[in-house]
């Protein structure tokens, strides 16, 4: 079978063309500036052929036509016909309580997703966008939406409930929803596999770092906790995101400033994180370059960093009762042994140790934990794009069987 996997975005839709059954990716690209004159699709295919095609790509019915024309090119293509496209995967970031898993796409889950809307408005019209776009390219393959927050749906309550007036949660539903769902599903069925046990039998933590950031408690393949919440502000620093801190702080901020809420929330989400700290940059490698550099901000960027992770770590063992494996995935993650190192640093009291030379290896997929060490830590690469199209897979090939039946 082989699925079309979508990622829409604001101005960009990236792409993968998957034979989940094979986990082979056939050809994969990103189309970049859509809504602009200047925009360019890159496209990338499984022998290496690469192509670069620019254009005025002003939404995203016209990217998607510009990825269909692309999958289909005598030159550069790798199908013959738009009915070798079995179906459609789609990253959709907000299901609210509404979804609590993938589902098939239907007129009642588009009305879904757009009630959430309320919830993610940067996110969740441009998701709509590209599923309106593929159902008039489309219109007979089937569509699967996959969201980021329903892997989290299964919290208990004391875990995503806030501390505010529960007439406001029935009211406006404001709660923690947890983010990146896809990403920590993928990795921990992974780490079982690699570990050779069942996903039922484990206690982990799994840790997405890249410019966003999200660590998740997993009880036997159920998320019971996250750092994410009601938006992906909560928790963990990150590349620009500040993460946890005092709410008094940001209204004491803009009375100070004279902030708008819109100037505050872009103070929040866009200027602080690794670069408010740093004052340098959002990027990892930059701020562990400047602080190799004798830079005093960057090096405080790094350790605060380092610290929200292990001091989440930390509660997400008692929260989990134990643990048998930590994860680390993302772009930082799966990258920087400097980080993985100082995350664990001290941890040794609580069974957890690393190995320099396993941490410091060039392979991706590892374990680094020393052969002392009572918890194994693994690295592996995240892949959420062969998640949504082995969901997608099976989604479809259920409702394909209902249908025999």
């Amino acid at each position: 079978m082989n699925i079309l996997v979508l990622n829409c975005g604001s101005s960009s839709v990236k792409y993968q063309f998957i034979n989940p059954e094979e986990r082979k990716i056939l050809t994969r690209g990103v189309v970049e500036r859509v809504g602009m004159s200047d925009a360019v699709l890159r496209n990338k295919r499984h022998d290496g052929d690469e192509i670069a095609i620019s254009g005025e790509i002003l939404d995203h019915a016209i990217a998607i036509d510009y990825i269909l024309a692309v999958l289909l090119s005598k030159n550069h293509g790798v199908i013959k016909d738009k009915a070798e496209i079995d179906a459609i995967g789609h990253r959709v970031v907000h299901g609210g309580e509404t979804f609590t898993q993938s589902v098939l796409i239907t007129d009642e889950v588009i009305k879904g997703i757009r009630d959430n809307i309320e919830l993610a408005p940067l996110h969740n019209p441009h998701n709509l966008r590209g599923i309106t776009a593929c159902l008039n390219h489309l219109p007979d393959t089937p569509q699967v939406a996959v969201f980021d927050t329903a892997f989290h749906q299964q919290m208990p309550t004391h875990a995503y409930l806030y501390g505010l007036p529960y007439s406001l949660y029935r009211r406006y539903k404001i709660r923690k929803y947890g983010f990146h769902g896809t990403s920590h599903r993928y990795v921990s069925s992974r780490v079982a596999k690699l570990m050779d046990k069942s996903l039922e039998s484990l206690k982990l933590i799994t840790c997405h770092l890249g410019n966003g950031c999200s660590m998740a408690a997993i009880d036997g393949g159920i998320s019971i906790d996250t750092t994410m919440g009601f938006t992906p502000l909560e928790g963990l620093l990150m590349g620009t995101r500040s993460g946890d801190m005092d709410p008094s702080v940001i209204l004491y901020i803009m009375a100070k400033e004279e902030l708008s809420s819109s100037e505050a929330n872009a103070l929040l989400n866009k200027h602080s994180g690794l670069m408010g700290i740093s004052g340098v940059s959002s990027d990892m490698r930059d701020v562990l370059q400047e602080a190799r550099d004798g830079e005093k901000q960057a090096g405080f960027a790094f350790e605060v960093f380092c610290y929200r992770i292990k001091k989440y770590i930390g509660s997400y063992i008692a929260a989990l009762g134990g643990i048998d494996a930590i994860i680390f995935t993302g772009g930082i993650g799966e990258n920087s042994p400097e980080v993985r190192a100082q995350s664990l640093h001290g941890l040794s009291c609580i069974g957890i140790t690393i190995s320099d030379e396993f941490n410091t290896s060039s392979e991706k997929e590892k374990i680094i934990s020393a052969a002392d060490s009572s918890v194994s830590v693994y690295v592996i690469p995240t892949n959420e794009e062969l998640m949504i199209a082995l969901d997608t897979m099976i989604i479809v090939g259920k409702e394909a069987t209902q249908k025999v039946i």
